[in-house]
Formats: C-alpha cells, sequence, structure tokens
C-alpha cells in the first residue's frame, strides 16, 4: 500500500562533472542547493549581486554582467540613511551614494567573472510577478521597502518569459549548460491565488525553453515538495519555507539526478568526514582519539589526491584534535 507519490528526477542529460564552475542565480530556494554544493568543496558563486525573484530581473542582471556595464553613481537613490538600486540587493546599499556605487560594482566584477567562467549555471524562478517603476516603467528586482505607489504590479506572461530569455540562451549563455527550477516557496504575499498564477506561467515557460533548448535540464524542486512530500511537517514554521528535513531530502534527489557517479561517490566520503569533525570524543586527548583524528587525516590526503580538492581547514581541525 503506498501513501504518497514518490518522485524520482530523471538524471541530467549532461551530469555535472568534478572541476566544473559552477554559478547559481535566483530566489533564496537557489540558495539551498548552491549552498550545498559549496558545503561539499564544489567551485561555485552563489548570487553574486544578491538574491533576485523573477525571471526578468535575473535576466537584466545576467545582461548586465556579460556586457560587464559598470553603475553609475546617479542610478542610487536615498532611503532613511542608505544609498540603494533597484537591481540590486539590499545587503549592497551603503550610507553614501559613492560607497554603494563601489559596493555595486565590486559585485559587478565579481559577478562578470563567475559568469565567464561558469560551465554551468543553476537558475531559480521565484515568482512571475515584477514591480516596474511607474515614472520611468523600469523594473525593480528589489523594492528596498519604497512606498507601493512608486511601483505598477503585474504579471509577466509566458511568452515575455521564453522571449527574454531565448536572447540569453541565443547570446551570452549559448556555450553555457543550465539546471533551471522552479522555486516551492510560495509567495503567499501576494495572495494564495495570484501565487498558484504565478507557479503555473513559470512552469509552462520553463517548458516551453526546456522543448528549444538542449542544454537546459529541469529539475524539479518545486514538484518534489508540492507533490511528493506534500504535508506541512514538510514546511518551517512560517508554513513558506521547506523545513530542514525537505530541504536534505530534495538535495538527495538532486545529488542523485544531477552529479557524475564519481561525484556522488566522493560525496559520500565528504559526508562521512563532515560527520566525523561533528564527533564529539568522551576524552579528549586519549589514544583511540588521536587514532581516530590520524585515521580521518589520511582519509583527507586520499581525498586531495584523488580529487584534488582543498581540506585544509578540515586537516588542521583533526592535527589540532591529536593531544
Amino acid at each position: 500500500m503506498k501513501f504518497r507519490t514518490e518522485i524520482t528526477p530523471e538524471p541530467l542529460n549532461a551530469p555535472i562533472k568534478m572541476g566544473e564552475s559552477l554559478l547559481s542565480v535566483g530566489s533564496c530556494f537557489s540558495e539551498l542547493i548552491a549552498g550545498n554544493l559549496a558545503e561539499r568543496k564544489f567551485a561555485i558563486t552563489i548570487n553574486p549581486t544578491g538574491v533576485l525573484f523573477n525571471p526578468a530581473s535575473i535576466g537584466q542582471s545576467l545582461g548586465r554582467w556579460s556586457r560587464g556595464e559598470a553603475f553609475a553613481e546617479e542610478e542610487f537613490h536615498p532611503s532613511d540613511e542608505l544609498w540603494f538600486h533597484y537591481e540590486l540587493h539590499g545587503s549592497l546599499s551603503r550610507k553614501t551614494r559613492h560607497e554603494a556605487c563601489e559596493a555595486a560594482n565590486r559585485a559587478l566584477r565579481t559577478a562578470s567573472e563567475a559568469l565567464r567562467r561558469a560551465d554551468r549555471l543553476l537558475i531559480t524562478f521565484g515568482t512571475a510577478w515584477v514591480y516596474e517603476l511607474g515614472e520611468t516603467g523600469r523594473m525593480a528586482a528589489n523594492c528596498h521597502r519604497q512606498p507601493r505607489s512608486l511601483f505598477r504590479r503585474r504579471l509577466l506572461s509566458v511568452e515575455e518569459i521564453v522571449s527574454l530569455w531565448s536572447a540569453l540562451l541565443d547570446g551570452p549563455l549559448r556555450n553555457k549548460r543550465l539546471i533551471m527550477t522552479l522555486s516551492p516557496i510560495r509567495h503567499l504575499s501576494d495572495g494564495a491565488a495570484e501565487n498558484s498564477l504565478s507557479k503555473a506561467t513559470l512552469r509552462v515557460a520553463l517548458a516551453e525553453l526546456v522543448n528549444r533548448y538542449p542544454q537546459i535540464d529541469y529539475f524539479p524542486a518545486y514538484e518534489l515538495l508540492t507533490d511528493d512530500l506534500r504535508d506541512y511537517r514538510f514546511y518551517g514554521e512560517d508554513l513558506v519555507h521547506p523545513s530542514a528535513q525537505a530541504a536534505a531530502y530534495i538535495w538527495e534527489k538532486f545529488s542523485a539526478a544531477a552529479l557524475d557517479p564519481a561525484l556522488q561517490r566522493l560525496i559520500v566520503r565528504l559526508e562521512a568526514l563532515k560527520r566525523a569533525r561533528e564527533h564529539r570524543p568522551l576524552h579528549a586527548g586519549s589514544i583511540e582519539h588521536n587514532k581516530f583524528c590520524m585515521n580521518q587525516l589520511q582519509e583527507i590526503e586520499r581525498l586531495e589526491r584523488d580529487f584534488s580538492i582543498d581540506l585544509e581547514e578540515e586537516k588542521a581541525y583533526f592535527q589540532a584534535q591529536i593531544g
């Protein structure tokens, strides 16, 4: 007897291999998968100019990064004690216009270089609702808590999303592989019905892009949480974001579908090393504990030799534990 519909994602057409350079861009959910990759020693840059939620703002940022188009001071706006830019996350706001512009251009240089180097991008769409400045019609990736009266809110169409991303995929992304996902995080501030409409719009647009461009793989993160787990016990206290257990489940499914078999074996060994580091000995400095630490140092040497990864932090930890 079955009590749930378990989803097993199809393996990617071209799984991620050791040595690939990765760039993750999109909603806060994108940082869940990207953070797991970073923790496991993958070469990945995560949202270099901050979280981006809608496909138009993500595309706008990728376009700027590909051109290396610097920010100018006159593009920044004051709010309370900080200067901000509508294309950027609040973490890049600063006390003076000059400082804000400098911070933005440092992030831009990081983003441009990460995009240039990237073999593969992880892209996560969060919402199809966008906010445009009433005076100029320019899209705001972040409203920075400015009065709602300054903006016009509207829903992107499937055609707009596909057209924008087709231009990117035929242009600066033409030699990149992409893994694209739909965030399962609900935007209930938009309203329940409006959130459903938004997610449906994004899913149809993603399907069209996958059909057109063979370099794209779709990973069903949205379906894993909403159709497979499908229970409020897999959500956090806000009933919107996935719980730690759900996040671990989605990562498990992602690693099985997206990673080269050699990388999957590496992750098993890295996770064993992580558990060993989290182990708290009853008698630190004992012969038994020293032997345990020496065994971990030997495993670190084998991992560094077999996979050419940097485990200096882990090595220093176990060396310091030997009494």
